[in-house]
Formats: structure tokens, sequence, C-alpha cells
């Protein structure tokens, strides 16, 4: 199994030139963000909050002077001879307690009657602001310069019971005490700004010891040229490479893979989607049910024979997934099928040595006991079965390779006691084009050596063979007296890796010769003997 776990990478990577680190970048980057946002976050509140605390002192001012205008001993001292005498002392306990600058109170003519400076008291008020609470009998807060200086002014007309405007009550606060409180507002506001600015980048330290611990401490650049590096080495190996997720969806797959899955197709996009579509018998979803290794295992993949390993990927205790990598057999099959034949040559040569080393042996003993005429008769006989055999096959295959694979599997069955008897309407008249005869000599050789298997052991062990080019088709059937196979099995063994036989590397002959026959545009399907055991029925089209 593959494990992931936390390493030194930095010493497996060419350090690119780097002149700031991941860390420091992603600190001044986050820091500045953070900075940014919060100036521009305090200049708007800084406007924000200057407004509504101005606007709150001239409410608060609005208010009070609302609540000076309305008192009923004020407005009956207006008709007094001495209004001062009475709205002096009754607003002076107001102006302490409200906090207010000052609270001015004058008549039509603005002739104070009331103002924190007793001196004042008779002198017209100051300010020329007092017009729309005349004309009009407005409430209303103003900004204007007065005898203390620049004030923020709440104004309210004193109305009458007869509702005539008789005077105006004035209540204000200095600009200056009113800046100052705003300036105080504000400091404690850039503090709090700064201590969460300052709470930021401390996060961006975090985030970016973090980040830097998950990528191993690389810099962007040494992943960068690590990426490319690794890519190289993938693309560049002979070995197809397939990655799944634990899912089963495709991840990564190589240039190898690509050639050996999508040979002579247009460009596929597989990242994504399930291993099933395009390998349907792939082992990798066992891998990843059991967590198990498996090597050495043979599979086809597409018309090609290859070997697999497939490995679970593990990330610190955790299944992510699993590879696959396979290694193309079907040139080392080729070579093996060459030598197979020639096997099949050398034992049906073998075979017949052995055949007629006991009938030599045989003639011998009829010699030496002065038996001539059995002699004669038992060299005849065993002359006319060889010259029946080859006579057959020269006159009934035209194709001499063929016809010496089926005298080798004659003889190869001959010597194991195994009765092989060729239909004697069997016949073929067409000559076998280079690749078809390839897929021929391999099919033929795959199914009568299952018969021979098949027939090991049984007291009735007979095979028989029939072949014919009469229609457009060249059909083989090849039937035998074995145990056959059961309903359960028939509709796997034509699959990859399915096998009724013990040991390991099975499985793999009727799946080969199903999918060779399958690209010259032929069949191989299975069907009930007539012996009692299996029979295998080839079709291969004509050129």
């Amino acid at each position: 199994m593959i494990q992931f776990n936390r390493i030194d990478t930095k010493k497996h990577a060419s350090k690119p030139n780097v002149k700031l680190t991941l860390k420091m970048k992603m600190i001044l980057l986050i820091g500045l963000l953070i900075i940014g946002m919060f100036a521009i976050m305090a200049v708007f509140l800084e406007s924000f909050f200057s407004e509504a605390l101005e606007n709150q002192v001239g409410e608060r001012a609005l208010s009070v002077a609302q609540s000076v205008a309305n008192i009923p001993e004020l407005k009956a001292a207006f008709e007094l001879d001495d209004p001062a005498s009475v709205i002096q002392p009754l607003v002076t306990p107001i102006r302490e307690a409200s906090g207010a600058e000052f609270i001015v109170v004058g008549n039509r003519q603005e002739i104070r009657y009331a103002h924190p400076v007793p001196e004042l008291v008779g002198e017209k008020m100051v300010g020329e602001d007092n017009e729309r609470a005349f004309l009009y009998g407005e409430s209303y807060v103003s900004r204007a310069v007065g005898s203390l200086g620049p004030s923020l002014r709440g104004k309210v007309p004193v109305i009458s019971d007869e509702e005539d405007v008789i005077g105006v009550v004035s209540v204000g606060f200095l600009v200056e005490d009113v800046d100052r409180n705003i300036s105080s507002s504000i400091q404690e506001l850039w503090y709090v700004l700064l201590l969460i600015a300052g709470i930021g980048i401390v996060g961006a330290i975090l985030i970016a010891q973090y980040i830097k611990k998950v990528l191993f401490g690389l810099e962007p650049e040494e992943i960068s040229y690590l990426f490319l590096q690794k890519e190289t080495i993938l693309q560049s190996a002979h070995e197809g490479i397939i990655a799944v997720n634990k899912n089963g969806l495709i991840t990564l797959m190589n240039a190898a893979a690509e050639r050996l899955l999508f040979e002579g197709e247009t460009k596929i996009n597989y990242v994504g989607k399930p291993i099933q579509e395009f390998l349907p018998d792939t082992r990798l979803l066992e891998v990843l049910e059991s967590g198990e290794s498996q090597y050495d295992r043979e599979m086809i993949v597409g018309k090609h024979i290859v070997v697999v390993n497939r490995v679970p990927i593990y990330y610190e205790g955790t299944m992510m997934g699993a590879v696959s990598t396979f290694r193309n057999k079907t040139e080392m099959e080729h070579l093996t099928k060459e030598l197979s034949r020639i096997k099949q040559y050398a034992n049906a040569l073998r075979a017949q040595t052995h055949e007629f080393t006991n009938k030599l042996y045989t003639i011998l003993g009829l010699l030496q006991l002065d038996q001539k005429q059995e002699a004669v008769d038992f060299i005849r006989k065993e002359s006319d079965i060889q010259q029946e055999w080859i006579r057959f096959l020269l006159e009934k295959v035209p194709d001499p390779l063929i016809g010496a694979i089926l005298l080798g599997k004659l003889n190869q069955a001959n010597e194991l006691r195994v009765s092989l008897s060729i239909d004697p309407e069997s016949s073929l008249t067409h000559q076998v084009s280079g690749e078809k005869r390839e897929v021929l000599l391999t099919v033929l050789g795959n199914v009568i050596e299952n018969a021979i298997e098949a027939v090991k052991g049984q007291p009735d062990r007979r095979i028989k063979l029939f072949f014919t080019d009469l229609g457009e088709d060249m059909i083989f059937e090849i039937e035998d007296s074995g145990p056959g196979v059961s309903e359960e099995d028939e509709i796997h063994i034509f699959e990859q890796g399915f096998s009724t036989k013990e040991g390991s590397h099975r499985g793999i002959g009727l799946a080969l010769s199903k999918q060779i026959i399958a690209d010259v545009g032929g069949t191989i399907f299975l069907e009930d003997a007539e012996l009692g055991g299996a029979c295998f029925i080839i079709t291969i089209p004509k050129d």
C-alpha cells in the first residue's frame, strides 16, 4: 500500500530563487488587506459618528428648548413688566441640570430675558438665526456664532395662549465641546479598530503557519517545480498508471494508460468518471473495499494482455483511494504463443517418437517370436492410420499451419489416450489471411487444449472436431465428453479471470480468445455437446 506521511520534502526539491517566503507573503497580503479594509471602515465610521453625534447634540438642545418653551410660568412672565426677574431664575437650574452651555430666552425684539452671563441680560441676542422661529413658528437646529463663541443651537418659539409667537428659546452647546466629545469617541473607535486589526494580523500569521505546515514547508515555486517534475516522470513512464478516489472515480491517468485504453480514439474526458466505464473488469473496487494490495495479476485491456498491480492509498491512516499500474504483456504474449506452438510441435514429435518407439519394440518382439505376418499386418495398420491423418488434413485443410496444429493435437491426444476424431465431412477450401490465421491458431490451440484437460480422468475420453467453410463464415465445432459447464458458470465462462480449474493465472485463454475473435468479426459461444460435455462453436468470416 502507498502511505503518505509528513516528510521533509525540502531535501527532495531543488529550491528555486525565492525572495519572499509563502509565510511572509501571506502575512503581508492578509495584513495589508485587513489594514486597508479597517482604514476605509474607520474613515467611514468617523464621518458617520461625527454626523451622528452632532445630530444627537442638536436633538438634545432642541428637546431642552421645547421643554423650556412650554413652561407656563415662562409664558406668563412675558406679560410682566420685568420678565427677566422671573425667567432668569427659572431656566438657570434647567441649564445646569441639562449640561447645556447656555439657555437664552428672548422676546420678538430679540431682547434677552435669560442668559448664563447675567450682565448680558437685557441686551440683544447675537447670531441672527431667529427669523424662522419668529416668522414661521418653526423649531429647528442651527449653527451660529454667539456671545460665547460658535455653538450648536436648538431654537423653539414661545407660543402664547392665543397662538401668537411672543418669544424664542435658544439652547446651545459650544462647537468646541461638541468637537471634543466627537474626537474622544472617534479616538476610542480607532483604538477598537486597531485592536481588531492586530488580532487579524495574528490570525494571518497563524493561517500562514498552518498552510505552510499543510504544504510540507514548500514554497509555491517549489510546488510548481515538483508538480512539473512529477508530471514529467508520470507521463514518461512506460507503465500505465490509473488512480481513483475512494468512490472509484478516476483522478489521474498517464499517457501510457491512455494509449492502452483509448487506442485510435479521440481525446476522452475521463477525470471524475467511474473506472468501470472504461475498465469493466477492473478489480480496483475490490482493493477499495478490502484495503489489500494485488500484485502481478493478468487482465485484458482492449486488445492487450497486461500485468496489473493494484495498491490502496492511505493518508494518515485513512484510505484516500487506490492506484493501478500495468505493463503491456502483448509482445511477450506473442513470443509465448510462438513458443507454445513450437512446444506443441515438439510435443507432437515427442508423442510420435514415444509411440513409434513402443511400436518398434512391438515389431521387434513379433519378429523375435517368428510372427512375421503379424508384424507386417501391424506395420501396415499403423502406417495406414498416420497416412490417413496426413492425407485427410492435406485434402481437407489447405493451410499448412492449421493442418500442423491439428496434427499435433491428434498426436498429443493419442499419447494421452484421448480419442480425438475429426468429422469426415469436415473441409476447408478457403485460404485464411495472415491476421485471421493467427487468431484461428490461438483459439483452436486454447479450446482443444481445454477439451483435452476436461476429459482427463474421465472414463469416456472423447473429443470430436468438425469444421467447414461452405457458407460465408468458417465454422469450427469442438465438443468433448468431459463434465461440461454448469448453468451458473455459463454466463461467466468468457469473463477474464474466471476459471473452473484450480490454480493462479487462470481465466485468460477463453477471455482472450473471445476478444481476438471479436476483433476480426468472429464469435465464440458455448452449447451442450452430444457427448455430454461442452461444445464450443467458433465462427470467423471469410476474407
